[in-house]
């Protein structure tokens, strides 16, 4: 299976800042991946720039099965996070992240999410973009780590912490970093010149990692992340 990861920041192109289908469809489809996990989508809302953004990349890559977790409403429309995938869906489900309370710190707070589903062939995946300050990482933490199955489990998405920050100890606990198995440079932000690990794919024990990389795609702000695992 081949898994990517990828922050499509409402399928902003990066280079030429405007809602571009086509450059985000490209990038998935050179990647070849089975399921592909996507953050900061839009879905249909009153603002017409909020459309069906997770159905539209479907369409345009053949990827059959998809859903999108929305996390709050954002300035005109539903945000939040999506899935792709050649593997029938037989759950999916929209698990909100508990908004700390109080805020400890000044910073920009926004309600996040994780998308879990269940694939076929029993195989969990989760996908989330945790907040930007600690508190909220904290909650994020928490929350997916009690979402974390032992087997044919996969966890992804852009966490806003770096790798030497002790915050995914709890994760690293359970699960592989796929990132361990690089062999280019492991910097995933921002995608022109990127200078920082932000993004993440985690596989539980039992998936043997083939590959992982980070390819050299400018598309959104973000590039991707994908892995190559098989399971027990």
């Amino acid at each position: 299976m081949k898994i990517m990861t990828f922050n499509t920041q409402h399928c902003l192109n990066y280079l030429e800042q405007r809602i571009d289908f086509d450059v985000m469809a490209r990038a998935i489809l050179s990647c070849g991946a089975d399921i592909v996990g996507l953050n900061e989508m839009r879905d249909a809302g009153k603002h017409p720039d909020y459309t069906a953004q997770v159905a539209e990349l479907a369409a345009r890559t053949g990827m059959r099965y998809h859903y999108f977790a929305k996390a709050y409403d954002f300035s005109g429309g539903p945000y939040g996070n999506g899935f792709l995938s050649h593997i029938p869906i037989l759950k999916a489900e929209t698990l909100l992240i508990p908004d700390p309370n109080p805020r400890k710190y000044n910073g920009y707070y926004e309600t996040r999410c994780v998308l879990k589903v269940t694939l076929e062939g029993d195989i969990t995946v989760l996908v989330s973009h945790f907040g930007l300050n600690p508190d909220e990482q904290e909650s994020a933490v928490a929350t997916v780590t009690d979402l974390l199955c032992d087997t044919r489990c996969i966890f992804m998405g852009d966490l806003n912490v770096t790798p030497d920050n002790p915050l995914l100890d709890p994760i690293r606990a359970r699960m592989t970093d796929t990132a361990d198995f690089f062999t280019c440079s492991p910097f995933s932000f921002p995608s022109d010149k990127p200078d920082r690990k932000i993004d993440y794919i985690f596989v539980s024990p039992d998936a043997q990692v083939l590959a992982a990389e980070i390819p050299a795609i400018i598309a959104s702000d973000h590039r991707p992340h994908t892995a190559e695992v098989t399971f027990a």
